[in-house]
């Protein structure tokens, strides 16, 4: 809870100085003429180097005067800038921000709420969910979704062809169901995987319990519970239990880490798995190219809908205590216009910050899947202390210790729940 005071004490200068606090609204035509802009790495090249440059052209046109400063962070140490630059009241006008790395500066008070502003983006009312979840506080907005990355079904083609499987399945059931016919037929290898699926692979098993309609927590009456025990999310954990079971001979107490190495040696049908492990899988180098792959969403358990899948992705953010309030709301805007988003996402083949421009990549086999399967999304809770669950590896246990058998479903879950409800209001 360090961070907390730091920044409660970077705003409490800030405020004496003069600077605007959260509520405030700024003319910032008259607080500098400089808009200070924080991006990572992705936007100093190619393509998408080319949008930024796009939307600051726009920007700058609309306002005379006034220049944009995009400084391009990295992810190894773009936080402690920003701890220091809030500390010191440096802090930039518009910072780009992990979409899992916004909770506690919103906790702490240390980004601007726009929740006002919301209606005045563009697509605010067909952005993602999981993006608009991670950018909710308590009911507030406080910063703009981005774009996202997103888990769906890569699998081989000529084996699932052997199952009878020539189309992405209508639900769950026809998945599992043509799983364990190539099962059968690839019983003589003892270590083949119709699906790929360790056991703490939490963001993949977490998607049968949201597509059951449960949840991890839930925020109730003024406090986290953690609700893994509920019935809805023992409908998705006993139906992610028989299908892993059903259709994976991964390592039972391992990671999803090295999936795509595994895949690339030929005895895994399928994995879930994000976009850019198409690319590792049939690496020249260190991959397999002569694998003939396809993608499409994971079905869900009600036929003809997608099961939900976790966005990773980035936000963009306006600290409290920037001078250029309202410099910084346009240029938010304008960057993530329909034009400018319909560019980065044909040309550095990302998924779009709205469900609208989700068919922009439809003719890309390695990126409409994923794009579509961003349409049903979930996201971990906003509470402060959610980092401390990942830390103590709740779900991960919980996962491998139902898998192994060492615990029931309902066992494992009721001690999970209560773990993350202490973990989440500790003070």
């Amino acid at each position: 809870m360090k961070f907390r005071y730091v920044v409660a004490a970077a705003l409490a200068v800030a405020v004496a100085a003069g600077a605007p606090t959260a509520g405030a609204r700024t003319d910032g035509d008259a607080a500098s003429s400089t808009l200070t802009v924080w991006l990572m790495t992705d936007a100093q090249g190619g393509a998408w180097a080319d949008v930024v440059s796009a939307a600051n052209r726009q920007f700058e046109s609309a306002h005379p005067g006034i220049e944009v400063d995009v400084q391009i962070q990295t992810w190894g140490d773009h936080l402690t800038k920003l701890d220091a630059a809030l500390a010191g009241g440096r802090a930039p006008d518009v910072v780009e921000l992990g979409n899992t790395e916004t909770t506690k500066y919103m906790a702490a008070g240390a980004l601007a709420n726009i929740t006002g502003n919301r209606g005045s983006f563009p697509n605010s009312r067909t952005w993602l969910q999981a993006l608009t979840q991670s950018c909710t506080y308590q009911g507030r907005l406080f910063c703009v979704p981005y774009y996202a990355g997103a888990r769906a079904v890569i699998y081989r083609r000529d084996h699932w062809r052997q199952a009878g499987l020539r189309k992405a399945p209508a639900s769950l059931d026809a998945f599992v169901n043509a799983g364990k016919r190539l099962m059968r037929l690839k019983r003589s290898d003892r270590n083949y995987s119709a699906l790929y699926f360790p056991g703490k692979y939490w963001y993949a098993a977490m998607s049968f319990v949201y597509d059951y309609g449960g949840a991890i927590a839930r925020f109730r009456n003024g406090r986290w519970v953690g609700t893994l025990d509920s019935q809805f999310a023992l409908r998705g954990l006993r139906k992610w239990k028989e299908t892993a079971r059903a259709l994976s001979r991964a390592n039972r107490s391992g990671t999803e880490a090295t999936q795509w190495t595994v895949f690339s040696q030929g005895r895994v049908g399928a994995t879930i798995s994000n976009g850019w492990e198409w690319g590792l899988i049939i690496d020249p180098e260190n991959g397999n190219p002569r694998l003939n792959l396809g993608a499409f969403p994971m079905p869900s358990h009600t036929k003809g809908k997608f099961m939900p899948t976790f966005l990773g992705g980035s936000d963009l953010a306006i600290p409290a205590t920037s001078g250029n309030r309202a410099l910084a709301l346009d240029w938010i805007r304008t960057f993530t216009s329909n034009g400018n988003m319909r560019t980065l996402t044909s040309a550095a083949g990302v998924i779009p910050n709205t469900t609208s421009l989700a068919g922009v990549n439809a003719s890309k086999p390695q990126l409409a899947p994923f794009a579509q399967a961003a349409k049903a999304s979930w996201f971990v809770p906003t509470a402060p202390n959610w980092a401390n669950v990942e830390n103590a590896q709740v779900l991960q246990n919980m996962l491998s210790s139902i898998l192994t058998g060492r615990s029931t479903v309902e066992a494992a879950s009721r001690r999970a729940s209560t773990q993350i409800t202490q973990i989440l209001n500790a003070r």
